[in-house]
């Protein structure tokens, strides 16, 4: 099975509400998808969102970045061209993600399996999914609280900015409205170490399961303190990218946990290189995502249905903020729960 054509295409899918946290704010997931046609007939499709914010890739980059590189897959392997991209092309992480994606999609295909099979998984019993609040003003965050909890949605990722008051406020308030819902808080950066002690002191009597990343990813030495002395959970999201970023931050117990995204590492295979040595190190992760399409966050749900042993949390909610559900979606959202079709 060889590769013989690969092509590109924008899609873009409208949210029922805009998107917002301390680093950007959209009203719509746009994204870039690949499809990789081999000459046995199978199709692999990858997708790749714009988050320039995070990853410096724009849906030009993106396009362009697998345009230069594309022919160099051409009658390759799926296996084959894994190497290549991950070796020899200089290409940014989520465009990486894209094409990695596809291969996988096709690799599974060869092998005749249900991708979460092709993964190993064994269980495929039900998974809980979060689903974000974005920041806002207090009063419209706890009513988006209440109508997701009134929904299903036991567990609820709380988007932060840098006033730490108004996080206090919010997260305080929502606990004390929905005491039955898991708060994870998501402060994307936006604080130092001051204002993240300020946090967590004003929370010794506010229940809550983690706080991601509170402050600048480069800063490690900051965020190890904090993770020292706080009493929450500290979860390590942008500061954590690749395989040797996990590495450094779990050995030097950087943080607790560490969320893994395909369109920050480069892809489910690059995923999974992270997951198994988490799960050698006996250490927790998320699975997350930022604002995908859904043959990206299919992928994702396959691999977290073979790693539940070490995903804590998933958060691959995207379907649940579209403004109407995708027909591509391998799975069944019911509330938290998520269940393949």
């Amino acid at each position: 099975m060889k590769i013989v054509n690969i092509t590109t295409e924008v899609k873009q899918i409208e949210l029922k509400t805009p998107f917002k946290t301390a680093l950007r704010q959209t009203s719509n997931v746009e994204f870039v998808r690949v499809e990789v046609e081999c000459d046995n007939g199978f199709i692999g499709i990858g997708e790749a969102p714009a988050t320039k914010a995070i990853t410096g890739e724009d849906i030009y980059i993106i396009l362009t970045s697998i345009g230069s590189v594309e022919e160099l897959f051409l009658n390759l392997t799926c296996e084959e061209a894994l190497g290549v991209l991950h070796t020899k092309c200089a290409i940014g992480s989520s465009a990486k993600a894209a094409l990695d994606t596809a291969f996988v999609h096709l690799l599974s295909q060869e092998a005749k399996k249900p991708l979460y099979e092709y993964f190993g998984a064994t269980d495929i019993s039900p998974l809980k999914s979060d689903i974000t609040i974005s920041l806002n003003e207090a009063d419209v965050m706890l009513q988006d609280a209440k109508k997701a909890f009134d929904s299903g949605m036991e567990i609820l990722k709380v988007k932060v900015g840098s006033d730490v008051l108004h996080a206090i406020d919010i997260v305080r308030k929502i606990s004390d409205e929905l005491p039955r819902c898991e708060i994870l808080v998501d402060a994307n950066q936006a604080w130092n170490f001051e204002s993240t002690m300020l946090f967590i002191e004003n929370m010794l009597d506010t229940p809550i399961k983690l706080i991601e990343q509170p402050v600048e990813a480069p800063n490690l030495d900051g965020l190890k303190d904090i993770t020292e002395l706080s009493h929450i959970p500290i979860l390590a999201d942008e500061a954590v990218f690749t395989l040797e970023d996990a590495q450094r931050v779990i050995k030097d117990k950087c943080a607790d946990m560490i969320n893994i995204k395909f369109m920050k590492c480069g892809g489910v295979s690059k995923a999974i290189e992270i997951l198994e040595f988490a799960r050698s190190s006996g250490f927790k992760c998320m699975l997350g995502s930022m604002l995908e399409g859904p043959y990206s966050i299919n992928m994702a749900l396959h691999l977290a249905f073979a790693y539940r042993d070490v995903i804590e949390y998933v958060d691959l909610d995207s379907p649940l903020l579209y403004k109407e559900m995708p027909k591509e979606l391998d799975f069944v959202f019911n509330g938290c729960e998520i269940k393949p079709r």
